[in-house]
């Protein structure tokens, strides 16, 4: 019995084990070709020849973490992917990591509830039909995107003022 239990328990383990092995992957093949650096650099260098403001910067990270986060839901993941770009980048524009990393940590954060991809948007969905037998995807994203953009608004607000002030965004920095 113990044998077919810890069989199961790897079985159920598998497809995220897949999962992770695409993800290194992709990961290792990122770092082998700097692929990152040279996108770092190369936005770095466009935004510098653009003039844009530090803040305008921050707010089109924000909305591309956005989007970004309805199509890779984990927070890690997409960490793992934004961080090697996003933090040199902004760095060379005279960005601290730390304000970028807020500034990602919003953006990711607003957007888990609204999109499909994500377990814990099905999970809301259970929960929503043991009350209202015919709620769908549909009715659950007619309650919780009005809801995201509400806060995705006042949290980089906040975070924009807080940019404002020039109040560091962490401990010794």
């Amino acid at each position: 019995d113990i044998v077919g239990v810890m069989v199961d328990g790897v079985r159920s383990l598998a497809p995220i084990l897949v999962l992770f092995f695409a993800i290194a992957q992709f990961l290792a093949y990122f770092k082998w070709t700097k692929i990152g650096e040279v996108m770092a650099i190369n936005g770095a260098e466009g935004l510098a020849a653009m003039r844009a403001p530090g803040w305008l910067i921050l707010l089109g990270i924000a909305v591309l973490i956005t989007f970004m986060n309805f199509v890779i839901t984990s927070g890690s993941a997409l960490w793992a992917l934004a961080a090697p770009v996003f933090i040199p980048m902004l760095m060379l524009l005279d960005i601290p990591p730390e304000t970028t990393q807020a500034a990602y940590r919003i953006a990711d954060s607003v957007t888990n509830s609204v999109t499909p991809m994500s377990p814990y948007f099905v999970m809301a969905l259970g929960f929503m039909q043991q009350y209202r037998k015919s709620a769908g995807i549909g009715t659950l994203a007619s309650f919780t995107i009005p809801i995201a953009v509400v806060v995705w608004i006042v949290w980089i607000s906040f975070f924009m003022l807080w940019y404002a002030s020039g109040i560091p965004f962490g401990p010794g920095a």
